[in-house]
């Protein structure tokens, strides 16, 4: 599950940074105010790949879908690509489980004595 997550957040990472970007031609926010709410954002991005295991791990992965969703207020094409991310996590998440499921289940099994 690590990894799949992991892509996804740095994934999430670009996309904050290049959201910066077009956030910085509102002429209503100053470019420090962009780059510090996106700074923060790329910096938990990153931060949770290293949490992903832990517990409130992925919980604090939604958080941060749900606030990449929000941000659409400011950058309204991230609606669309922060629900597509939150599609991303909640793959990687579930598919990612069932992977950790079929290793643990593939490592039992090598791990018995042939009955032979």
């Amino acid at each position: 599950m690590r990894t799949l997550c992991a892509s996804t957040l740095i994934g999430e990472f670009f996309l904050i940074g290049f959201a910066g970007l077009v956030a910085m031609k509102d002429p209503d926010l100053t470019m420090g105010t962009v780059w510090t709410v996106c700074g923060i954002a790329m910096f938990l991005s990153v931060a949770l790949c290293g949490t992903i295991t832990r517990p409130g791990g992925v919980a604090l992965g939604w958080a941060l879908q749900i606030a990449l969703i929000a941000s659409g207020v400011v950058v309204p094409m991230m609606f669309v690509l922060g629900a597509l991310f939150a599609v991303l996590w909640w793959a990687s998440v579930h598919y990612g489980r069932k992977i950790d499921e079929a290793k643990a289940r593939f490592a039992a099994r090598t791990d018995q004595p042939d009955a032979a």
